[in-house]
């Protein structure tokens, strides 16, 4: 918990990249967006004030084609309705006849004019400024033009100072959002990568308490998750390891105690080397082998996927011979051996390892069955497996036990008068497994147990299955 605080308290190397990553994002956005904003606003305000720029002038025009028919001419026209228009519209008023010379100039009031403007004055203030013009007609005859030249207007440079201050104020609270949200999302990402930065670091320094201890949303969730449980898988393999290596510390220790007292009873006379005492030393010395032994096998068999000598073997074949070589064990403990083994189950399969496997099981019903019990063995071919089935009618095994049944030193919480070192069904399991098999054990207390075992079968097999059933691989 403590990683955890401390990886929110600072967002680290990639937390400060990613804030950047996205700030540098954010500013780009609004930066253009801001930009837009302007512009059209700009350019909104400069299109409405040409909209009424060209009205104006075209009332303007039509006040002077009215002007013009009533006196029958410019000379004489009366202009004071055209010069109210452009004096309304805050305009410089121009009046041309259709030679272009100028019948009438003003200039309106606001500005300081006060009637007729003949280039003097005011003249240079209207330079370069937008200017409207509208043709005059009287009767389908082009007679003048009107021209309307505007300053730009007190209201317009008011709304842009007012879309400006808008635009403004939003980029602003976009910018501060954009910040906050773009540090929330870098803390969100970040912490827990750091945590479990953290916690892997104490993991592999001997800390087997160490875990992530968050769930944030998303894969990152699930990989917290999953580190999480990994850690408490070898957490958990360790403390069996530990266990394993008491037991068989336990285990070497009693043959060897008892081969190092009689040794130095015999050594120092006080017991005679009589046959029996030498029988004993003996049995001591074999027991202790036999341990030594387990472990042997349990390391071969650890190491079997890279020491297989695979080839293509009939199943059905390999076990038979398996349950050939262990008939007179079990039997001589009591048990009936039955066989449902009839067609060929092609595999590719190492014939020493299936036998070993198919001899362990079997060596395992001897040593728990009661004398009277029956084994049967199956074989056959189903889905793309060979599939091989040790069932016994014992006394089974208590549901508490099912799931250490392949664990390395398990024999069970009742097995004190039963021999062996527990290595056998773990030795199965490895081996089956470097087959790319799978082994499982079905049991019912009082009714028995089944032990069943899977290979892959031959590609060729395979594929006939695939298209069709060519080959009958199984009998009932």
């Amino acid at each position: 918990m403590i990683r955890v605080a401390a990886a929110r308290r600072a967002l680290g190397p990639l937390g400060r990249r990613l804030l950047a990553a996205f700030v540098i994002v954010a500013l780009s956005s609004i930066a253009v967006l801001t930009a837009a904003a302007l512009i059209g606003t700009d350019r909104g305000v400069a299109t409405v004030q040409n909209e009424e720029r060209r009205q104006v002038a075209e009332r303007a025009a039509d006040s002077a084609a009215e002007a013009y028919a009533a006196a029958g001419g410019w000379s004489g026209a009366d202009l004071g309705p055209v010069v109210a228009v452009a004096s309304a519209a805050d305009a410089r008023l121009v009046v041309r006849d259709a030679t272009g010379t100028v019948v009438s100039s003003t200039m309106p009031a606001a500005r300081g004019g006060h009637g007729a403007d003949h280039g003097g004055g005011h003249s240079a203030d209207w330079a370069g400024q937008p200017g409207v013009q509208a043709d005059v007609i009287v009767d389908d005859q082009l007679v003048g033009t009107v021209q309307l030249t505007s300053l730009t207007t007190a209201a317009a440079s008011s709304g842009r100072t007012v879309a400006w201050w808008w635009v403004a104020g939003a980029a602003a609270v976009a910018l501060g959002i954009a910040l906050g949200v773009s540090w929330y999302v870098s803390r969100r990402l970040t912490t827990p990568l750091a945590a479990l930065a953290g916690t892997a670091r104490a993991f592999a320094a001997g800390d087997r308490s160490a875990r992530v201890g968050m769930r944030p949303p998303g894969e990152l969730g699930e990989v917290a998750a999953a580190f999480d449980s990994m850690a408490d898988e070898v957490s958990a393999t360790e403390a069996g390891r530990r266990r394993q290596a008491a037991d068989l510390a336990h285990e070497l220790r009693t043959p060897l105690a008892g081969l190092q007292a009689g040794l130095e009873e015999l050594r120092d006379g006080l017991d005679e080397p009589d046959p029996a005492r030498l029988a004993s030393l003996h049995d001591q010395a074999l027991r202790l082998g036999r341990v030594v032994d387990d472990l042997a096998q349990l390391a071969s068999a650890e190491s079997a996927a890279t020491s297989l000598r695979l080839i293509e073997l009939d199943l059905a074949a390999a076990v038979a011979r398996a349950v050939d070589s262990q008939e007179p064990q079990l039997r001589a403990a009591g048990l009936t051996v039955g066989r449902v083994i009839s067609d060929p189950v092609p595999v590719r399969a190492d014939p020493d390892r299936i036998h070993q496997v198919v001899v362990n099981i079997l060596a395992n019903a001897a040593r728990f069955c009661r004398s009277g019990d029956r084994v049967t063995v199956r074989v056959f071919g189903a889905g793309g497996l060979g599939v091989v089935e040790v069932a016994d009618t014992g006394p089974g095994i208590a549901a508490a036990d099912v799931a250490h049944v392949f664990e390395r030193r398990w024999r069970g919480r009742n097995s004190g008068g039963v021999t062996g070192s527990g290595i056998g069904l773990a030795v199965v399991r490895e081996l089956v497994e470097a087959h790319q098999g799978t082994v499982s054990v079905d049991s019912t207390p009082g009714h028995g147990t089944t032990f069943t075992i899977t290979v892959p079968l031959s590609h060729d097999q395979r594929d006939s299955a695939d298209h069709g059933p060519a080959l009958r691989l199984g009998s009932t």
